[in-house]
């Protein structure tokens, strides 16, 4: 049994340290100024793109305190779960630390490709909003992998718990369908139901203000791309 448990510690400390290690190895992999421009370029003709970023509510129940911070603008209660995604559907980044009546918000706009507004179609900012739109499919695919997998996330369920533990049963699925997605083990699809479920329940993007000078910022990088 003493054998046993010493194993068992070891195997934990090993884990925990892979875990650091690949945190580690991620950060260096995400900076953005040593990305290739062919990196991401081969799949969807953007030069230099790290991942697809996007909300999603998550269901909770309702609160005994704080509940204003949860209730979003659908009027239910729900944790609004930021997540990047790879184009092999893996997840980067997930932040499910967040009440559902915060909105989505965009730091550091000038690292964004965001569409451009009243775009005349086959004009060079037409042609940029289509292969943008083709690339941010990949978001959405990754989050109906996701709650194909663990349907605890469906918008049509509900997570019995407190914020804090809702947001650490969130993670640990995030960290299951990355297992998955390099087993190469495939999840079932949601039905198209499910998906018109999901598709009504979301509250609809909305960015907090940014500056002036951020927009611009960001306006130029995207037009250099």
């Amino acid at each position: 049994m003493a054998t046993r448990q010493l194993l068992i510690a070891a195997a934990l400390r090993e884990e925990r340290l892979e875990r650091r290690r690949n945190r580690r190895r991620l950060r260096n992999q995400l900076n953005i100024s040593n990305i290739p421009d062919l990196e991401f370029y081969d799949k969807y003709g953007l030069p230099a793109v790290v991942g697809c970023i996007d909300c999603s509510h998550v269901v909770i129940v309702r609160l005994s305190e704080h509940e204003e911070q949860y209730f979003n603008r659908k009027h239910f209660h729900s944790i609004n779960t930021q997540v990047i995604c790879d184009s092999d559907l893996l997840i980067t980044n997930v932040d499910a630390s967040y009440g559902g009546a915060t909105h989505d918000t965009l730091e550091g706009m000038e690292h964004m490709m965001t569409p451009v507004d009243n775009a005349v179609e086959n004009s060079p900012e037409g042609r940029y909003n289509y292969l943008q739109k083709r690339a941010c499919c990949t978001i959405e695919r990754t989050f109906g992998v996701l709650k194909g997998r663990w349907r605890c996330l469906l918008a049509a369920r509900e997570l019995h718990y407190c914020p804090e533990t809702a947001g650490k049963i969130i993670l640990a699925c995030c960290v299951l369908h990355n297992m998955c997605i390099r087993a190469g083990i495939e999840g079932p699809e949601l039905t198209e139901e499910e998906h018109q479920s999901e598709s009504t329940r979301q509250v609809p993007f909305e960015t907090a203000a940014s500056s002036t000078q951020a927009l611009q910022a960001g306006r130029r990088a995207r037009n250099r791309r």
